[in-house]
C-alpha cells in the first residue's frame, strides 16, 4: 500500500471453473475485513461470512477480493474523516480516530484494482464493493468518490455514525446517477444499549433517505432481530449476490 508504506494481505477467491487457459472473464467484488470474509478458521473472533463455502455451493461466477484489516488501524482506514460530533454523542466522548479512508480507497482504486485486472481475467467495468459496519461506511464513500468504478455497492449494518455529518454532506454533493445498484441494511437490534441502538438506526435512516434521492437503483432493508455480529451478517450473505 504505497500511500501507507506498508504491506497488506489480500485474499482472492476464484470460481471453481476459473481456468487460466481459457478466455472467460468474471466480475469482481472487493470486500473489507478480509480475514472475516471466507473462512471461520481465519476470522477475527472465529466467525466469518463463510463466503468460500457459499460461493462454491452456489457455483457463483465472481472473483471476490478480500482486503485484510489491520486491527490497530481499522477505524483510521475505514473512516474517511476524523470522527465527528455524532460520534461523540454515541460514544460519550470525543474520538480523534479516522481520516485515512480516502487513502485506503485510493489504494483499492489506483493500486489494487489495476493489479487484479492484470493478474486475473476480470470484466474491468463490472466492479462491486461490499462491506460491514465501518466497511459499509467506507463502501458508500467509495461509491461517492469513484462512481465510475464501484458501480454496485452493498453495505450491512453500516457505522455511518462515526462520520455522520461528513458522509451526509458528501452524498448530497455527489452524482450517483450512474450507479447500477446500491443496497443498505441494518438490524433493529444493532446495540444492546437502547439509546445507542436508536442513534445507530437513525444514522442509517438519514443516509438511506438521501441515497433514495440520489440514485435510481437504491434499496434498503431493516432486519428484524438483526444484531451487530457475524452470525447475523452471515445470514444476509445471499443479499450481496442478489444486489450486484
Amino acid at each position: 500500500m504505497k500511500s501507507f508504506k506498508v504491506k497488506r494481505k489480500v485474499r482472492v477467491y476464484l470460481p471453481n471453473n476459473y481456468n487460466p487457459s481459457d478466455e472467460k472473464r468474471y466480475p469482481v467484488i472487493y470486500m473489507h475485513d478480509g480475514q472475516n470474509v471466507f473462512r471461520d478458521a481465519d476470522a477475527i473472533g472465529g466467525v466469518s461470512l463463510s463466503l468460500e463455502d457459499y460461493l462454491d455451493k452456489n457455483k457463483l461466477n465472481s472473483i471476490v477480493v478480500g482486503i485484510d484489516q489491520n486491527p490497530e488501524e481499522r477505524i483510521n482506514e475505514y473512516c474517511p474523516w476524523i470522527n465527528g460530533k455524532y460520534s461523540e454523542q454515541v460514544l460519550g466522548y470525543k474520538c480523534k480516530l479516522g481520516g485515512k479512508g480516502g487513502q485506503y480507497i485510493d489504494f483499492i482504486a489506483k493500486e489494487l484494482k489495476p493489479f487484479i485486472d492484470t493478474e486475473y481475467r476480470t470484466i474491468k467495468e463490472k466492479t462491486s464493493m461490499a462491506g460491514i459496519s465501518l466497511g459499509g461506511l467506507i463502501s458508500v464513500y467509495a461509491a461517492c468518490k469513484y462512481p465510475h468504478i464501484f458501480k454496485n455497492v452493498v453495505a450491512f449494518s453500516s457505522a455511518f455514525w462515526r462520520n455522520q455529518e461528513q458522509i451526509v454532506e458528501l452524498i448530497r454533493e455527489s452524482d450517483l446517477s450512474s450507479l447500477h445498484r446500491l443496497y443498505l441494511d441494518w438490524g433493529d437490534k444493532e446495540a444492546e444499549d437502547e439509546e445507542i441502538n436508536r442513534k445507530f438506526i437513525a444514522s442509517n435512516e438519514e443516509v438511506a433517505r438521501l441515497l433514495r434521492e440520489k440514485t435510481p437503483n437504491f434499496n434498503y432493508s431493516v432486519i428484524v432481530d438483526g444484531e451487530h455480529n457475524y452470525t447475523s451478517f452471515k445470514s444476509r450473505v445471499p443479499r450481496i449476490f442478489t444486489c450486484i
